[in-house]
């Protein structure tokens, strides 16, 4: 019998019981026609494609149950799915959710993932149909995120030409500093006089902010190319230059406001604020390539310029020189 003095864990209860406390918390999506509760959903695509993406947390490796709360998980693995789905420029409609937890795992944390999936769907009318269950030694959370074109073409990280515009929608380096935070330890007296930066770079790592709604809105003004930043500013343009076969020349100016607030903290931590910018992952901002003269829609700003390759081959840029700070992570190498 559990003890009233304690949490129920998942082990305490059958695997219906929980789905049973789960269900309830989840959003419905968009075109969803059957949703879960049979042996699989069915989801309307009325363009007649669809957009689908898939990405995986592993406790321990994305995150630490010491840093995050059941909602975080569930907020950051909605987001790192539907960030994916808007970068092809399609508007995120449903989400299916693989879920492996130990025994001794309370039944309120997973309650609070579903109501973290839940937050960060419900404001661009995705849900979740479906999805698994299942014990293991650790949490592991696996999202698969579908998404509607709604007509268009699919806006691709090949598509960038030599005079384009490059535009990023998002504030890059706010997750590393969050991390770094929690590294050091948020109670750490090197943080005391920048305590409410360092809160608010732990709730930006814990809780990224997407603008979702970006994606599309930069399809339908004509971008040429664009992927989300999950893995760092360097890296991530570096994908666009190599499957576009051009130059990205990063314009370490337009970046000056993201490394201003955050240098103090960075300062704080003995950290380089521009690594942070530069190499930081997990904010997922989109960056995006515009035809010259097109009409940046919100929040875009200009951050650089498409160039034709030279005999470095396709590459990216800061200032017109080589980068000097490592291009970001690997899941691999580091």
């Amino acid at each position: 019998m559990p003890d009233e003095q304690r949490p129920v864990t998942v082990g305490e209860l059958s695997e219906q019981a929980v789905l049973a406390r789960v269900f309830p918390l989840l959003p419905t999506a968009r075109g969803t026609l059957l949703g879960p509760g049979d042996d699989a959903a069915v989801v309307a695509a009325p363009d007649g494609r669809f957009v689908v993406t898939t990405d995986v947390l592993v406790e321990d490796r994305h995150f630490r149950r010491a840093w995050s709360t059941g909602e975080d998980v569930g907020h950051r693995a909605a987001v790192q799915n539907l960030a994916d789905v808007a970068a092809m420029g399609a508007r995120p409609t449903s989400l299916v959710v693989s879920l492996v937890v130990p025994d001794d795992l309370p039944v309120t944390w997973v309650e609070g993932l579903a109501r973290g999936l839940a937050a960060a769907s419900t404001p661009v009318g995705a849900g979740v149909v479906g999805g698994d269950l299942s014990g293991g030694p650790l949490v592991v959370v696996a999202v698969t995120a579908h998404g509607d074109l709604e007509g268009r073409a699919p806006v691709t990280r090949a598509g960038a030409r030599p005079g384009d515009v490059v535009a990023l929608a998002g504030e890059p380096g706010r997750s590393a500093g969050g991390l770094a935070v929690l590294t050091a330890g948020r109670s750490s007296a090197a943080l005391a006089e920048v305590g409410p930066a360092a809160d608010e770079a732990v709730a930006r790592y814990l809780r990224p902010r997407s603008p979702l709604a970006a994606g599309p809105a930069a399809a339908l003004a004509g971008a040429s190319a664009m992927l989300d930043v999950s893995d760092g500013l360097l890296r991530d343009a570096g994908r666009i230059a190599a499957a576009s076969g051009v130059l990205l020349d990063l314009d370490e100016d337009a970046l000056a406001p993201d490394v201003a607030a955050l240098a103090p903290l960075a300062a704080r931590l003995g950290a380089d604020v521009r690594h942070w910018v530069l190499a930081g992952g997990e904010d997922h901002a989109l960056l995006a390539t515009f035809p010259p003269g097109t009409a940046l829609p919100a929040p875009f700003r200009t951050v650089g310029r498409v160039r034709a390759v030279d005999g470095a081959g396709p590459r990216v840029l800061v200032g017109g020189g080589e980068a000097d700070v490592a291009p970001g992570w690997d899941h691999f190498a580091g």
